[in-house]
This record gives C-alpha cells, sequence and structure tokens, in this order.
C-alpha cells in the first residue's frame, strides 16, 4: 500500500512540474510611486507546445494575458475585487504572431508592435514589461510600501483562438498554458 501511494504521489509531482514548464516567473518586482500608484515590472521565461508552435507557424495568433492582483492592504484589494467582480485588478495584452513573409515574429501590446528574428527572441519579450502603472493615483499610501503586496501571472487567452482552436483548446492540455500566481517583490522607494 505504501508503494501505490508514493507512485501516486510521484505522478502528482509529475503532472505539477509539466504544467508548470510552459510559462515560468523570472522577475515579478514593484514600486510604490509618490502619487499613490504601483508600478509593476515583470519577465517571463514561456516555452510553447508543439502545438502551439505548429499553430502559430500557420498564422494563428496567440494572445497572452498578464495579470496583476493586489492582495494587501486587504481593504483597497477587497475593494478592488468587489468593483472588478473577481477579476484581476489589471491586465494586459501580449498578442504574438508570425509574419510568413518576412519570417519574422511580431509582439504587439494594445497599439505598440515590435519585430523579432527569431521565436526564442519573441519569446523573451513575451509578458515583459518594465514600470507598468498598474493602479489608479492616489489608490495606495505612498509612505508604505512595506504593507503593499500583489501577484502577478501570465496566461494563453483561449477565448481569443478562433474558434475551431477554441474547441480543440478546450479537451487539450496540449492548449492550455498558465505560469502560477508568483509573488510580487516590493522596491525601496528611497
Amino acid at each position: 500500500m505504501r508503494n501505490i501511494s508514493l507512485v501516486l504521489w510521484l505522478l502528482v509531482c509529475a503532472v505539477d512540474t509539466a504544467q508548470a514548464d510552459g510559462i515560468l516567473a523570472r522577475r515579478a518586482d514593484a514600486e510604490l510611486t509618490q502619487d499613490g500608484q504601483l508600478s509593476l515590472s515583470t519577465r517571463f521565461q514561456t516555452k510553447l507546445s508543439s502545438g502551439l508552435s505548429d499553430a502559430l507557424e500557420q498564422g494563428v495568433a496567440l494572445t497572452f494575458r498578464l495579470e496583476f492582483e493586489l492582495t494587501r492592504p486587504r481593504s483597497t484589494a477587497y475593494y478592488l475585487n468587489l468593483k472588478e467582480w473577481f477579476e484581476p485588478h489589471a491586465s494586459l495584452a501580449f498578442k504574438l504572431s508570425y509574419q510568413p513573409l518576412t519570417s519574422r515574429y511580431r509582439i504587439t501590446i494594445g497599439s505598440f508592435s515590435n519585430y523579432y528574428r527569431t521565436l526564442a527572441e519573441a519569446m523573451g519579450a513575451l509578458g515583459s514589461i518594465q514600470d507598468w502603472r498598474v493602479l489608479q493615483s492616489g489608490a495606495l499610501d505612498p509612505r508604505s510600501p512595506g504593507s503593499v503586496a500583489g501577484r502577478v501571472r501570465l496566461v494563453l487567452d483561449i477565448s481569443e483562438l478562433p474558434k475551431p482552436f477554441q474547441i480543440n483548446a478546450l479537451g487539450s492540455g496540449d492548449w492550455s498554458l498558465s505560469s502560477n500566481w508568483t509573488a510580487i517583490s516590493m522596491k525601496d522607494g528611497s
């Protein structure tokens, strides 16, 4: 009986590790600005499955969402949860596409686009942001950065895929790609 329990535990660990290998947070830093905003900087390491790589090469654009949630101070986090109906407090979309005529990859954030020669270069830029202001001015007390905490994650937005791919994604682990929630580390503003 002990051997069966050990084998099951190892399988569970292997599944968790395999899921975590797709997207890993490499950096999640934040700094409280003088006007009470939170300035967030992130970097992720992302590896696409073979199915996602093939779809990308065939012209399917992949949209990833960078999500932020404030977890402390609790009263402000609770208010933001109610205001946003339990959605992340801030999110940013990264659209990854392949341009077959130029053999280049493009990442689009809003109206800003940047091109990369290789998929590895594009994947390095995916989810990487510097000084992203995630809260409105005055949302936090700029004198107490130690009381602020939050978390971030990067996730493939399946709802942005073409409808036939959405159906494939629902039944396949190959199409589900997400990082774990990662706690942000607060920088000292002084």
